[in-house]
């Protein structure tokens, strides 16, 4: 199972077709599910079964599970707050006994150039990443790239970063490798920390503990995320891929 992050516009389908193309083998079988907003595109005939997704109230999601599939490819809206969306598959996920093998990353190098406020987009995307893949490069001078890339290799994010080129990875196979390393432990077991301070046991009790919560994920007591990142369809031109 595979999850595909990345604003509309960035070429998900076209990278994904490539990678489904050079990582899978003859024998596999693989199924791609889209949002239902995203329009027809002209990589869909290369993705293999395309079936479509819906998102639901309180977190949840309405898409059916391709059982008889050997690698479940699933593309976030592009339009949506990619935090609220892996929250909602998270619980779709545990539901249906499946495991995230990686969560893929395309990034568009011209969009986030144009907009140094989308930083902050990126980097929570990033966040939840195993692989980054640096797509529409083109225009876009080598040291922004670097710098973008540095960003992170100098925090000692763990996820790969690859470039894109004609929309095409050179190593389809290990982008595709189901090895973790992203920063983000929400599709790991969940791990238990002590309380804060002021949730502690009181009288002499023991520390009590919680289970740890993802940085992106946490909320306020009103419902509202703790550490909340821009609205990319408000730096998004159109509707559509």
């Amino acid at each position: 199972m595979y999850l595909v992050l990345g604003a509309a516009g960035s070429g998900r389908r076209e990278v994904l077709a490539d990678l489904i193309e050079g990582g899978l083998g003859e024998g596999d079988r693989p199924s791609v599910l889209l949002s239902e907003r995203e329009r027809a595109g002209a990589a869909d005939a290369r993705l293999g079964r395309v079936a479509r997704w819906r998102p639901l109230p309180e977190a949840a999601v309405d898409a059916e599970f391709p059982a008889d599939a050997t690698h479940v490819f699933i593309v976030l809206d592009g339009r949506r707050n990619p935090v609220d969306q892996i929250e909602a598959f998270k619980a779709w996920l545990a539901g249906n006994a499946a495991e995230v093998a990686r969560v893929l990353c395309v990034v568009d190098c011209q969009l986030a150039q144009r907009h140094p406020k989308l930083l902050a987009w990126f980097e929570a995307c990033i966040h939840f990443s195993d692989a980054v893949l640096l797509n529409h490069r083109e225009g876009v001078p080598n040291k922004w790239v670097g710098d973008f890339r540095a960003k992170f290799e100098d925090r000692f994010y763990p996820c790969l970063f690859e470039y894109v080129k004609e929309g095409r990875v050179r190593n389809p196979a290990l982008v595709l490798a189901p090895v973790a390393r992203r920063m983000s432990h929400v599709f790991d077991e969940q791990e238990w920390i002590a309380a804060d301070d002021e949730d502690e046991a009181k009288d002499g009790d023991e520390d009590e503990m919680k289970p740890e919560e993802d940085h992106y994920l946490e909320r306020r007591a009103g419902g509202r995320r703790v550490h909340e990142i821009p609205r990319i369809e408000d730096f998004l031109p159109g509707p559509g891929e």
